[in-house]
């Protein structure tokens, strides 16, 4: 069977994305899936290919940034099935579909679910590389984004609980004074724990203690 889209004759390779980035394409037809991996590898992009979703749940996936190429009709469970399965699980990576009997309620439930493109066999080869790097740019932000909020949890863990106690007094905007007032401790006691929560948060203002708390209490709202 041809590859869709005649995804052999590259025009041009995709926006900037990481060569360590890994898409992982699940397609039962062969010759589709090793067209997707000849395209991908051409422009330096490393694949790990499935025959079905059972092939790709029974592997351990590696931990790097990407996407996931997913057809929607596998044997035995469907693509759709796959994506719910995977978000079950706490898999963010994200997907973008493809198909050769999409439908609107399909592309809509699969959008719903989190996909982030859904594409009509026979695409074109650039639609196809825009949307996995588009795909593995969001990954590489979510997982930036994960990184910096656990450093956050990590230098928040190293306040005392008088620390962090005065630290939600100064992201309230209120002054030295106060604080001592509001806690029952003396200015000077304040102005060590507020050096200290500073130091500790490596924050460089009081803009960017209030930021970084802010980021702390949306991360245990999620």
């Amino acid at each position: 069977m041809p590859v869709p889209g005649n995804v052999r004759g590259l025009s041009r390779p995709p926006a900037e994305v990481s060569v360590s980035a890994l898409v992982v394409i699940v397609e039962d037809d062969e010759g589709v899936r090793e067209g997707l991996q000849d395209l991908l590898h051409s422009v330096g992009l490393d694949t790990l290919a499935f025959g079905s979703t059972r092939d790709l749940l029974a592997e351990t996936l590696p931990d790097r940034p990407g996407c996931m190429v997913l057809d929607v009709r596998l044997p035995g469970s469907s693509g759709l099935d796959l994506q719910a399965k995977l978000v079950s699980m706490g898999n963010r990576m994200p997907i973008v579909f493809m198909t050769g009997h999409g439908d609107i309620p399909m592309s809509v439930q699969a959008m719903k679910a989190g996909a982030l493109d859904f594409l009509t066999k026979p695409f074109r080869d650039q639609d196809m590389l825009d949307a996995i790097a588009v795909a593995i740019e969001r990954d590489q932000a979510r997982r930036a984004e994960s990184a910096g909020l656990a450093e956050l949890e990590a230098l928040a863990a190293t306040l005392t609980p008088r620390e962090a106690e005065v630290m939600q007094q100064v992201v309230k905007g209120l002054l030295n004074k106060q604080i001592a007032h509001a806690m029952g401790i003396s200015e000077i006691t304040v102005k060590i724990h507020r050096g200290n929560v500073m130091r500790k948060m490596a924050a460089g203002s009081v803009a960017d203690l209030v930021r970084k708390t802010e980021q702390l209490k949306a991360a245990g709202e999620s």
